[in-house]
């Protein structure tokens, strides 16, 4: 796969191969792929990849996951050509297989959104197409002959009653394969086992594929971060490299640079919203800034983007973080060491650059250190002092356990996500996915309510 920039271009290969609408990635494509594309194809498959990760965290059901997957691939990866959309499904696939190749937590990750994706892709397959795939892995199992299937119909019948499965007919399809090439069926009993071997029905089949998708592109990531890591990240260091290194961490909502649908933050007022509409990351540094009088960098930026999202205008930033720094460190030192960086965010000193409040995916990323507070508190916070913050923003005991419940999951942001429904007694669908959306939300609902009591 050859990637094109306006510096010339350089090869990415791997493992891949294709038929049907659904391909098996066996080895990366010849292709030209503009540097532009590399990026944006990868960061529009991203976007069905965490919406798989959001739905499966939130527990939906199968049927609703299979609707959920068919809209994300849909709206992300469709192209009106047949053609185009095969090279972005490819090229998209090989280009995150680079960015989730280089730690095991990554690719563990990757592995699970993709063989998910993979089932529901390949039931929306004619059955005709389906047979196809199963003939592409070229799997060593034969179909169960009819003098065998005589022999156990009473059994798979039973078994598919028992489990809630439409009863097989004469001239339903059985493969026998060892029972361990099947986790999943076995582990939710939907499926006949004899003497060490389960029998797979046509409409089961994708179970043992998903099995064997997920070991060839297992056994591809290892080989793609050798790649990575005695080639590819050297010779690219100044194009492709910056771009997959940012890419697992990427916030991919909208801009929150700039402040956006909610009124502007009074100094006068912001200890109340900070108690009523800042998430829980942000309330800590609040706190402890107020507590403190100081923060170290990495809190003061993560804190200082955040109010500059959400409205909090230069001069009153300055007021603000003078008042509480000249207690501790004085007004002197203030102006010469902390005051330009102030600034410095604004896009008023230095490169004039306006910076970007934090995403929750930088923040949970983030390695806070001894003495410092920023950082996301579901990720870094034992669970006796989490425990307690909820119970300061008046999170219930049972609210509690099910965002205990998540971040014993690692889902640190739908452990956030429940906090801000038990906070604010309102569903929140789309999940959170940045602090500032978690303000402009709360902030919503709370206008809402607020209006209503009026009328």
């Amino acid at each position: 796969m050859e990637i094109v920039g306006s510096r010339g271009k350089s090869s990415v290969s791997s493992a891949g191969d294709a038929f049907t609408d659904i391909q098996l990635y066996r080895s990366a494509p010849e292709l030209e792929v503009r540097l532009e594309d590399f990026e944006l194809y990868a960061v529009h498959r991203l976007r069905v990849l965490k919406g798989i990760s959001d739905g499966l965290s939130r527990g939906k059901k199968p049927n609703e996951m299979e609707d959920l997957v068919n809209e994300l691939w849909e709206v992300n990866m469709k192209r009106s050509e047949a053609s185009e959309f095969v090279n972005k499904d490819i090229i998209s696939h090989f280009v995150l297989r680079l960015v989730y190749c280089r730690e095991e937590e990554l690719r563990k990750w990757f592995l699970s959104m993709e063989t998910t994706l993979f089932r529901y892709r390949f039931q929306r397959e004619s059955p005709e197409a389906q047979r196809a795939l199963l003939a592409e892995f070229n799997l060593p199992y034969k179909a169960v002959s009819s003098a065998e299937y005589e022999s156990v119909k009473d059994k798979l019948k039973q078994a598919a009653r028992s489990s809630g499965q439409s009863v097989p007919s004469a001239d339903t399809i059985f493969y026998k394969v060892p029972f361990e090439q099947v986790p999943d069926l076995v582990a939710s009993r939907r499926v006949f086992i004899l003497k060490g071997y389960a029998y797979v029905a046509m409409n089961q089949v994708v179970s043992l594929l998903m099995t064997q998708y997920r070991s060839n592109l297992s056994k591809a990531l290892v080989l793609t971060n050798r790649k990575w890591t005695s080639m590819i990240r050297e010779q690219e260091k100044d194009r492709l490299t910056p771009i997959v290194e940012a890419l697992s961490t990427s916030y991919l909502g909208p801009d929150y640079s700039q402040p956006i649908e909610c009124a502007d933050i009074s100094l006068k007022d912001i200890d109340q919203v900070a108690k009523s509409s800042f998430p829980l990351c942000m309330r800590h540094l609040f706190e402890k800034l107020r507590e403190d009088h100081h923060l170290k960098h990495g809190g003061r930026m993560q804190l200082g983007l955040f109010l500059k999202g959400v409205g909090l205008k230069l001069d009153d930033a300055l007021a603000f973080w003078k008042a509480e720094f000249s207690r501790k460190v004085g007004a002197e030192r203030f102006d010469k060491e902390y005051a330009y960086s102030i600034r410095h965010n604004y896009g008023k000193e230095g490169k004039r650059t306006d910076y970007t409040p934090y995403s929750c995916q930088k923040i949970i990323s983030s390695t806070p250190g001894v003495g410092d507070h920023h950082g996301c508190p579901y990720r870094h916070f034992s669970e006796e002092n989490l425990r307690a913050a909820l119970n300061k923003m008046g999170v219930g005991n049972r609210a509690v356990e099910d965002v205990m419940d998540k971040v014993r999951s690692r889902h640190y942001q739908l452990a956030c996500t429940l906090t801000f429904e038990a906070v604010h007694g309102a569903s929140c669908d789309a999940g959170i996915n940045h602090p500032n959306q978690y303000y402009i939300d709360s902030q919503k609902i709370l206008e809402s309510r607020k209006n209503s009591k009026g009328n």
